[in-house]
């Protein structure tokens, strides 16, 4: 597997080597100053733009992206905060889900991610699955085991007629299962059947059977029977 250079951890990592080299060089060419702790304070130590960074498996296989309008990096804690975070998870022979929201947070280690605010989760349609969209306003989500959770309401909708919704959540990419945990309320309505089509119907032809009218051969005297007497 390739090392953690894949991961959010490497242009962080390259960063801060640039800033450590542009401190030696002042330092150098200045006076020593009173020394500042900044870890006393949550102060972000640089800020990117139009942040991305990709993550691949052992096969070197692309399997996760991230972006985001925004990126800080706190020293005293050693997280990462992002502005319009959009994450997408895809495998071989697994469908691409996608994850955005306003805001999230990636902890020290990039082994979890959350998001907050406006959060909607999309996985693309596969085989016989529909696509799969869920809204909420918390997930948290953990890349290396590809699950997600909530402890906040979410309303999944599958297909145009299936919507769900329900307080907690827990999702599992890989075995493709969702566990919801309470107040659980389904609708879902089943597709009407098709309709058979009608022959079109040929101009001067009568279709209904009703309006149609049976024709009687008129009995002739010479031909009628009569009766036969009895004694």
């Amino acid at each position: 597997m390739l090392g953690r250079t894949n991961t959010i951890l490497f242009p962080l990592a390259v960063l801060g080597l640039l800033a450590l080299i542009t401190l030696w060089i002042d330092r150098t060419v200045q006076a020593p100053e009173p020394r500042v702790d900044g870890n006393a304070r949550h102060d972000p130590d640089y800020i990117l733009n139009n942040f991305v960074t990709t993550r691949t498996d052992a096969n070197g296989n692309i399997s996760h992206i991230l972006k985001a309008s925004e990126m800080r990096h706190y020293p005293d804690d050693d997280t990462t905060q992002l502005e319009k975070p959009y994450l997408t998870q895809q495998g071989i022979g697994q469908p691409v889900t996608t994850i955005e929201s306003k805001r999230g947070t990636v902890s020290s280690k990039a082994d979890v991610v959350e998001f907050y605010d406006d959060v909607r989760v999309v996985r693309q349609a596969f085989g016989d699955r529909p696509e799969m969209t869920l809204t909420t306003d918390y997930l948290k989500v953990e890349p290396d085991n590809d699950v997600a959770s909530t402890d906040k309401p979410v309303v999944i909708t599958q297909g145009p007629k299936s919507v769900v919704r329900a307080v907690g959540m827990y999702y599992d990419k890989k075995n493709q299962t969702i566990q919801l945990n309470k107040r659980i309320r389904s609708h879902y309505e089943r597709p009407a059947p098709a309709r058979k089509a009608q022959p079109a119907s040929r101009a001067g032809t009568v279709t209904n059977k009703a309006a149609k009218q049976t024709k009687t051969k008129p009995v002739s005297s010479k031909n009628a029977k009569l009766p036969a007497k009895t004694k």
